[in-house]
């Protein structure tokens, strides 16, 4: 995807307060159900950091030629913000207010297009916005109906796509972790789902996960005690307390 050659001035300024954010519906129930599960597992983890954003429909904003846009990807990470949390509450302002995003990702809902559109022109498209302004190093597009995952990595100022690993898997070097898509069950959705995995392999798990997994380790050591209890009286061995 090449775009028509096309002079723009770059600028990094803070959002006034007053401009008015748009309040774009979500495309589709499971949208938000998604954006929440890559952020809790990232947290579960314990890779969120107090200066670390993961947004879910956030204004990401820049100046171009000496207009706002703004554009709100289904999913964004930022490893660090330079300034507090509570001055990026309403949008985030790369550059100005910190790195810029590591990874976008965009689910898609519709036919349109949008996601691909490297419209240069005001209001740039999706794709132009994340490419050559800000220019973030990983762009994620996911179906969630059919599951399909394309994973683009900035090389030369032009997005490339990817090819997984051996398990479908695509790794987001920044980050230290892989990405891929998993099928299963979740907040009574049985659908495609996109997950973390560490340099080792290792399911980032979700918090439900994680405590069924800590009940079925403890009810395996409860069972192991219990085998061992029973071999010792097997031997005559007086297991009561004196």
């Amino acid at each position: 995807m090449v775009a028509t050659p096309v002079s723009y001035q770059i600028t990094w300024e803070k959002l006034p307060d007053d401009y008015v954010l748009p309040d774009d519906p979500v495309d589709n129930i499971q949208q938000p159900a998604l954006a929440f599960a890559l952020t809790e597992s990232l947290a579960r983890a314990g890779r969120l950091w107090a200066q670390t954003l993961a947004t879910t429909n956030y204004g990401i904003c820049a100046t171009v030629n000496g207009k706002i846009v703004v554009k709100a990807p289904d999913w964004c990470y930022v490893a660090h913000i330079s300034v507090p949390v509570e001055d990026v509450l309403r949008s985030y302002t790369p550059q100005l207010q910190g790195e810029r995003p590591t990874v976008v990702m965009e689910f898609l809902s519709d036919n349109d297009g949008h996601e691909y559109s490297n419209k240069p022109t005001y209001p740039p498209g999706k794709w132009f916005f994340y490419e050559q302004i800000l220019q973030v190093p990983y762009y994620v597009i996911f179906n969630p109906y059919s599951g399909q995952i394309e994973v683009y990595r900035l090389e030369s100022e032009r997005y490339t796509l990817q090819t997984a690993n051996s398990e479908g898997r695509y790794w987001i070097e920044p980050m230290g972790l892989f990405i891929g898509v998993w099928q299963g069950t979740r907040e009574n959705f049985n659908a495609y789902w996109l997950r973390w995995w560490d340099e080792r392999g290792e399911l980032l798990l979700w918090g439900a996960e994680q405590i069924e997994q800590e009940r079925e380790r403890a009810q395996q050591e409860r069972e192991r005690a219990e085998r061992l209890a029973a071999r010792l009286r097997a031997l005559g061995v007086d297991l009561e307390e004196d």
